[in-house]
């Protein structure tokens, strides 16, 4: 991805970050393992917000695990169980599908207690984790894991899947069955009928307004092109076959 902001809700990335040397600075515990942030720096300036340049990271120790420690994307080198607190190790992300639960952008940006200060939080989940809403004892995976691309974690992002990459929230379509359809995100369809969404869409789309103007030229031509081979089913599967995750809460 060549834009650092340029992500949206249901993409498939792979995600990486290169190991970088470090030192453990606290006794692995039974689900973290704490090091010295290599990226950061300490905002001195942060009213608010005061870290010690510490992260802690999460561990599965193989009993229940917290969803902090499902949702972890960084490993150690070597692996926590052989670490203790003084030790010298390495800290990256080995390279890890993902999908995105969530963007926000911030402005002003975050006081975090750590420089750069986020301008960007991207939430995403690994491959065979679901987002859920509301996440019970049987399911903690949540919303996912906070990212912050831009705050000089060295990141790495390739997008391999974008359903609907044509389509912008907000846009109206009108289907192949002649349903009009408003569209919020890949998962997110509400038909202007009021009838149950069933199988969704039928393809191909016509896209009818755009940010409320009527809308047609090249942006219509891009969704009328990006929906006249396959189905919204078939986006479906595509993606569940690349998350192992299911589209909806």
């Amino acid at each position: 991805m060549t834009d650092a902001g340029d992500f949206r809700v249901g993409d498939v990335l792979s995600v990486a970050c290169p190991f970088t040397p470090t030192r453990v600075e606290q006794a692995v515990t039974w689900d973290h393992v704490s090091v010295r942030w290599p990226w950061w720096d300490i905002d001195a300036e942060s009213d608010f917000v005061y870290w010690n340049g510490i992260v802690a990271l999460g561990v599965n120790s193989g009993g229940r695990v917290a969803p902090e420690v499902e949702t972890e994307l960084f490993r150690t080198d070597p692996p926590p169980e052989q670490l203790k607190a003084g030790d010298f190790c390495r800290v990256g992300v080995p390279p890890t599908v993902v999908h995105v639960t969530a963007v926000d952008h911030h402005d002003p940006p975050l006081e975090t207690g750590w420089l750069p200060r986020p301008r960007l939080t991207v939430t995403v989940l690994r491959r065979g984790l679901s987002y859920r809403e509301f996440p019970d004892e049987n399911h903690v995976d949540g919303t996912g894991y906070t990212l912050h691309p831009g705050d000089g974690t060295p990141f790495t992002f390739e997008l391999l899947m974008r359903p609907y990459v044509a389509l912008r929230p907000g846009d109206e379509v009108a289907d192949a069955g002649g349903r009009a359809w408003r569209f919020e995100g890949p998962w997110d369809w509400t038909a202007f009928d009021g009838a149950p969404t069933g199988a969704g869409p039928e393809w191909p789309l016509v896209l009818l307004t755009r940010a409320g103007t009527p809308c047609s030229g090249v942006d219509a031509e891009a969704v009328a092109t990006s929906t006249a081979i396959g189905s919204h089913q078939e986006t479906v599967r595509q993606w569940m076959s690349l998350t192992e995750a299911s589209p909806t809460p």
